[in-house]
């Protein structure tokens, strides 16, 4: 038998297989990565889409929690699994439109990875501890300017939302503050309640508890419009026309995945978000319950890389 021949007819048996197996999916628990630690935003939604996958695709989600390197760790994991669907990245915009602008180098390839939907979009808040003696950004702002570099912010690690949101607010209003990165979201909120840091540009969803208790000051939102879970505080663009960063969460899985699948994925996700009490617990943590087709998320994806590609151009922010 000649090469060739050989070649064909392995495709032959093969082709048949991956459509059986895509029809089958899902046939075990799926494991959902999130690239982040247990208590963010990013958890915090992994978590509740999770608990509908057994309503939806007769199969139960686990999460499991794979930090560091600002999400890649994670995100290397999902770009090794096989391309089944039984293993997803659940993650905020790093990994796949921030990261490879701020990277030197990746051990994986964003670009791809499999799209399967954009879950939710959310502005992000700008939090002061109460030590610090401000309730408004003017107020801040004179805070920071008294003591240059005096006043810290965390962020959930180096090149996260957190900290490109962080760096673009001092660029845009000239003052310098001291960056204090952590790993993840959970570990970062939990030292700006303790006082441990001043502020931080977190996510509303883990935050508004502490905000209602006091134990935290909502300065400004970063979203283009006031968030109705706040009314009441006043967006960045009031004081700084033009500044506007939204962070997101999607669902993405291995290269290679079948048409199949993503579709089933993306078609189940869309309709968790919408369910009334997902769409109400989302909406009470500051978030839009958003859904999409791969497609969508693919061009989705394309204009974010560009758009943090030039911030992170611009900030001058290059990690090894």
């Amino acid at each position: 038998m000649s090469a060739i021949k050989a070649v064909v007819l392995s495709a032959m048996v093969t082709l048949p297989c991956i459509s059986a197996q895509a029809q089958s999916f899902p046939d075990r628990p799926i494991r959902i990565v999130v690239p982040y630690a247990a208590g963010g935003g990013a958890d915090l939604v992994a978590r509740l889409i999770a608990s509908k996958f057994q309503d939806k695709l007769g199969q139960t989600a686990y999460i499991e929690n794979r930090t560091g390197a600002g999400g890649n760790i994670g995100a290397q994991v999902v770009s090794n699994a096989d391309p089944d669907g039984q293993t997803l990245l659940f993650t905020a915009q790093g990994p796949l439109a921030v990261n490879k602008a701020l990277y030197a180098k990746l051990s994986y390839d964003p670009d791809a990875l499999s799209s399967v939907s954009l879950v939710v979009v959310a502005n992000s808040v700008l939090l002061s501890n109460p030590k610090v003696p401000a309730k408004s950004l003017a107020e801040l702002l004179k805070v920071a300017r008294e003591k240059p570099g005096g006043l810290n912010y965390a962020s959930q690690g180096v090149g996260t939302q957190a900290h490109l949101t962080a760096e673009l607010f001092s660029s845009v209003a000239n003052v310098k503050l001291t960056h204090v990165p952590y790993a993840g979201s959970g570990p970062a909120l939990t030292d700006l309640v303790n006082g441990v840091v001043d502020i931080m540009f977190g996510e509303l969803a883990p935050a508004g508890p502490y905000i209602t208790a006091g134990s935290l000051n909502p300065i400004a939102i970063s979203g283009a419009q006031r968030s109705s879970a706040l009314p009441g505080v006043p967006t960045m663009a009031e004081t700084y026309p033009g500044f506007v960063v939204t962070s997101w969460w999607a669902l993405v899985g291995p290269p290679r995945m079948s048409a199949t699948v993503t579709n089933k994925l993306s078609k189940a996700v869309s309709d968790i978000v919408r369910e009334p009490e997902i769409a109400d617990r989302l909406q009470a943590l500051g978030m839009i319950p958003t859904g999409s087709t791969p497609a969508e998320l693919e061009d989705f994806r394309r204009k974010e890389s560009e758009r943090w590609s030039a911030v992170v151009k611009s900030t001058n922010i290059v990690l090894n």
